[in-house]
């Protein structure tokens, strides 16, 4: 199977580190023309940049931009940036996501609420828009969104994320359908990954394992590997898909949880 990025440019929102990095080194590796990868802090994603270079990725290819993700502007300015260093901006990935609301519903703080929905559902939104708006709309594309399995399912302490994912979801198919046959739109659902998102679950990681059927947690290159196919044309038969990428959690049952 060809999933190949050649010639192709991809923007990569929340990319300082994580599933982000990873899927902006694997860009780069699968022969995109150019990354850019953006975060809140210019120090953070610089740093990444960096990291990249090292690992053998060629300097010329990689932007690196600071960028709020729930920044109307600063969307249309990283999609114009793309444009102008690149040529195009054929592939977005919304990657970029918090989780300050930690508790049950009924007692969370509505600001942290507030602050998850604009960051995990409104900013997608706004990053979809810029690249439709810049680019995608005459050229057509692919957008991939990071949404989460505890978006397909409730859990304990984690309304507020697990409500925003679930409207990621939503959002996913939404667009799907408003955007085709041009512009696809998928996104994947990861379980518990090695992030600094995911650091509570990561405490005991032997016990998260043990609750996947695959008897380990997510690397962040094993969700990377899967957005590059979705972004890429091997995948050209594909929109409003949600794919798990969970250790067989979803499909296959868990004691626990994710």
């Amino acid at each position: 199977m060809d999933v190949s990025i050649a010639g192709k440019v991809a923007v990569v929102t929340g990319a300082s580190r994580g599933i982000g990095k990873a899927t902006a080194l694997e860009f780069a590796r699968s022969g995109a023309k150019g990354v850019v990868i953006t975060s809140r802090k210019q120090e953070n994603v610089e740093e990444a940049r960096a990291e990249m270079i090292e690992a053998g990725v060629d300097e010329d290819i990689i932007l690196a931009l600071a960028a709020r993700a729930d920044d109307e502007d600063a969307a249309h300015d990283a999609v114009k940036a793309a444009v102008a260093a690149f040529g195009s901006c054929d592939i977005l990935v919304n990657n970029a996501g918090t989780n300050p609301a930690f508790g049950n519903l009924m007692e969370v703080d509505l600001g942290a609420f507030d602050k998850t929905w604009s960051v995990n559902m409104r900013a997608p939104l706004l990053w979809a828009r810029a690249a439709h708006e810049v680019w995608m709309h005459d050229h057509g594309g692919s957008i991939v969104n990071v949404a989460s399995v505890a978006g397909l399912r409730p859990s304990p302490f984690m309304g507020a994320y697990n409500i925003s994912k679930a409207g990621l979801v939503h959002l996913t198919r939404q667009l799907a359908l408003e955007l085709a046959p041009g512009i696809r739109v998928n996104a994947v659902a990861p379980g518990v990954v090695k992030t600094r998102l995911a650091g509570a679950l990561l405490e005991d990681e032997e016990a998260t394992a043990a609750m996947h059927p695959l008897l380990r947690v997510g690397d962040p290159e094993d969700v990377a590997r899967l957005i590059v196919f979705l972004g890429s044309d091997a995948s050209s038969w594909m929109t409003g898909a949600i794919v798990p990428i969970d250790g067989g959690v979803t499909g296959a049952g868990s004691s626990g949880i994710t």
